[in-house]
């Protein structure tokens, strides 16, 4: 008797949700890519080519998708904009979800999920930071626990895109969230993970320019960004977001300890090779997010897979709530590089006033 298989639906057939796709249909044994939806007729014609021959059903809507038979999961790879009424819609169905980072830009709706979430424990509800799926960083994080750097005091982590002149971050930065949201965003989960879910910010500043992306100036938002953040408990975060990389995609994390430190991907390459030749040592870099986290995300399919279908918690998955907290700390690290000015809380969190930088 075959085992039996999750069935999954995919919302979202643009970059990342298409990704996701193709990761359930061929690279998930214990799961079943059933349906698939997307607004847009160009994704649409995409799923026709290279989905539906394997036998999933194309929706052009997606309440309609997760009516879809014998449906047991929704994998949303959609715009941020509704990532978090999809995810509530389908845990009114009685679906599992693993939704894209970020919840949502706002904190509110991000806490709504949550609570919906809570009433349902057992559906398995997660939202997707891959880099807690990636093998380095779970190495380094081994180490980190095992006290080898001894106590983490200073993190210092960057996103940096390749550089994409075709306009297409421009568009995207309307609903986005800023750089800090939608890119930092990473970084910041990997502070809870390093650092602890608990830890509370005492100052938060920022700095950002545009450099090579003049039209995202309509959106207040930037090409290049630095923020910190420092705690109440005696550690600093350190990031650093990007979208003018000419050489590829470039993300790196430190984390310094009192005895030492761990780094991640510091001298970034996509493989083992180096090329000795009259002008230097050359190797490859991967050219965009996905080439570097690519096995990440395979594996987060299947450890969501495996959670749905035998109960309990997704192994090194980010708790949801970290999803708010993540959110909650890039959304201020917008509004201090917008405004100049750095924010400040009390040991219980609570914004105190301070004058401007």
């Amino acid at each position: 008797m075959a085992p039996r298989k999750l069935r999954v639906a995919v919302a979202g057939l643009g970059r990342m949700g298409a990704r996701h796709a193709i990761n359930f249909l061929d690279r998930t044994p214990r799961a079943h890519l059933v349906a698939a939806f997307s607004p847009d007729a160009k994704e649409l014609q995409w799923g026709k080519e290279h989905l539906e021959p394997y036998g999933v059903t194309l929706y052009d809507d997606y309440d309609k998708m997760i009516l879809h038979e014998g449906l047991e999961a929704v994998v949303i790879g959609t715009a941020t904009s509704v990532h978090a009424e999809e995810a509530i819609k389908a845990m009114e169905k009685d679906l599992h979800v693993l939704c894209e980072k970020p919840l949502s830009t706002s904190v509110d709706v991000c806490k709504q999920v949550v609570e919906e979430a809570k009433k349902r424990p057992h559906l398995t509800v997660m939202c997707g930071f891959s880099r807690r799926f990636d093998d380095s960083y779970r190495d380094a994080y081994a180490k980190v626990e095992k006290g080898l750097i001894g106590r983490p005091t200073i993190l210092r982590s960057q996103t940096c895109d390749v550089h994409d002149p075709s306009g297409f971050f421009v568009d995207y930065a309307a609903w986005s969230g800023g750089v800090f949201v939608d890119m930092s965003v990473h970084d910041i989960d990997l502070t809870l993970l390093f650092f602890g879910p608990s830890i509370i910010p005492k100052r938060i500043s920022a700095h950002g320019l545009i450099a090579v992306q003049p039209g995202l100036a309509q959106h207040s938002d930037v090409d290049n960004a630095i923020g910190i953040v420092e705690f109440h408990s005696g550690q600093i975060a350190y990031y650093y977001c990007s979208r003018m990389m000419a050489h590829g995609q470039e993300d790196v994390t430190e984390v310094i300890g009192t005895l030492g430190k761990v780094s991640v991907n510091l001298n970034p390459q996509d493989s083992l090779v180096n090329l000795y030749h009259e002008g230097g040592v050359t190797r490859g870099v991967p050219r965009d997010y996905y080439g570097r986290f690519e096995g990440a995300f395979v594996r987060e399919a299947n450890e969501f897979t495996r959670a749905c279908l035998e109960g309990g918690e997704v192994r090194g998955a980010s708790e949801l709530r970290n999803a708010v907290t993540a959110v909650q700390i890039g959304a201020w690290l917008q509004e201090a590089m917008r405004t100049g000015r750095q924010i400040c809380f009390d040991e219980e969190g609570r914004r105190v006033e301070r004058a401007g930088l």
